[in-house]
């Protein structure tokens, strides 16, 4: 019997291992300083977005106040937010870059 319920243990752990991990929303917020340009120049280089799906995600911030990038994992997206905020002060822009839990 205890064998059986050990057993029993070991399959819920493997179940439990199996679960995804919650992914993030990487999004880029609006603001009135940062050129357009700026703004599909890093959706290409840090989402590899082509220059068309670039200049949607930025019409859709610059038109809502918000844009997602993408959908990762969370150490991921936090870097990726990272990577965009330090670019953008590099440039002396405000971009803010955030990550919310999808």
């Amino acid at each position: 019997m205890a064998a059986g319920n050990h057993g029993d243990v070991v399959l819920e752990a493997k179940k439990s291992k199996l679960k995804p991990p919650p992914m993030f929303k990487v999004i880029l917020l609006n603001d009135d300083f940062t050129p357009m340009d700026f703004v599909v120049t890093v959706l290409q280089t840090f989402f590899s977005k082509n220059r068309e799906q670039a200049t949607q995600i930025m019409l859709k911030v610059h038109m809502d106040g918000a844009g997602v990038c993408g959908v990762y994992p969370n150490d991921v997206a936090s870097t990726k937010v990272e990577q965009v905020v330090a670019f953008a002060r590099q440039h002396q822009h405000p971009l803010q870059c955030v990550m919310e839990e999808n």
